[in-house]
């Protein structure tokens, strides 16, 4: 016995919040899904998915973020499964390349998720606070079905504050073993899961070749430093935009900032006391460029549950 899930079946709401090209990706979106449905502005990853639920007629829901603009072919996707799966209790998530840095996974991509499962999960700032998985991520506690096909691309390099708020959440939480802290006992590179490993070197160093790349590695450096080597800082504030916007707002109003001798520090500090595969330079433009046209993207975990 099989089911199939197409896309077109269900409603399709954008989610934004204050990204500086949220207009403009919008306004591409309705040329490709007219029918589109919009959630602005609210706070709090949970609460925002709620709403996007809520305003939802169908009982499942397409989720694209504000930062994509996605290929006009993805209304048209449909996924077939086994009988076995409890698609009531799973998302299915796209993957999506990122154009910093040319990185494919499912960060940023698009989501399709049960309505009443997203109206039920407590995740971000209505997490149970016992419970690391739900912290800062979905991912963690909630039943991702991961599919092959790259739906979208991630846009957000608009200003340097939004490509440093993208590198700063990824060096957050690529910096973590599903939602808790690695142990400072044992080596970084061990305690990692390769791939989220590999891809938080990767934003660390590579996106010299597009505007505003640099602001995304200092980002990253900051989040991986500020969680692994900031013994008092709360690793669940990468959550709360209102905050990343109040510290950026403090990075960029600071006298004595200066972005070239911050990048060299924190990438020493990352090399000596974690081991990470980083340093004072970065990848310049062609470099970068050179990287993202050598490099292959791991393909993403087979899934016995779908039907290729």
């Amino acid at each position: 016995m099989t089911k199939k899930i197409k896309l077109i079946d269900y409603d399709v709401v954008y989610l934004s919040y204050d990204e500086p090209n949220a207009e403009k990706n919008y306004a591409d979106l309705l040329t490709k899904i007219p029918w589109a449905k919009r959630v602005h502005g609210v706070d709090g990853s949970d609460s925002a998915h709620k709403a996007c639920a809520r305003l939802a007629e169908t009982d499942r829901v397409t989720i694209i973020d504000g930062d994509n603009i996605i290929k006009p072919e993805l209304i048209q996707q449909s996924v077939e499964f086994v009988d076995e799966v409890d698609l009531s209790k799973s998302v299915l998530s796209y993957a999506a390349e990122n154009i910093i840095n040319g990185l494919q996974y499912g960060n940023g991509g698009i989501k399709n998720w049960d309505r009443e499962l997203v109206l039920n999960m407590k995740t971000h700032e209505n997490a149970d606070p016992t419970n690391d998985k739900t912290q800062v991520d979905f991912c963690w506690d909630i039943n991702y079905l991961q599919l092959k096909s790259c739906m979208s691309y991630v846009h957000n390099n608009a200003t340097p504050q939004q490509a440093w708020r993208a590198g700063f959440r990824e060096g957050v939480k690529m910096s973590l073993l599903e939602g808790s802290k690695p142990s400072k006992d044992l080596p970084f590179d061990k305690q990692i899961h390769w791939k989220n490993y590999h891809r938080l070197v990767t934003w660390m160093n590579v996106g010299a070749d597009v505007e505003h790349g640099i602001w995304a590695m200092y980002g990253a450096r900051l989040g991986c430093w500020m969680t692994n080597l900031k013994d008092d800082w709360d690793h669940t504030n990468v959550r709360d935009f209102k905050y990343l916007n109040s510290l950026w707002n403090t990075l960029e109003t600071s006298v004595d900032f200066d972005l070239s001798a911050e990048m060299l520090e924190l990438g020493t500090q990352l090399r000596d006391q974690l081991g990470i595969l980083t340093g004072p330079s970065i990848l310049d433009a062609d470099q970068s460029k050179f990287f993202k046209a050598l490099y292959t993207n791991p393909p993403r975990m087979k899934n016995n549950w779908v039907i290729e």
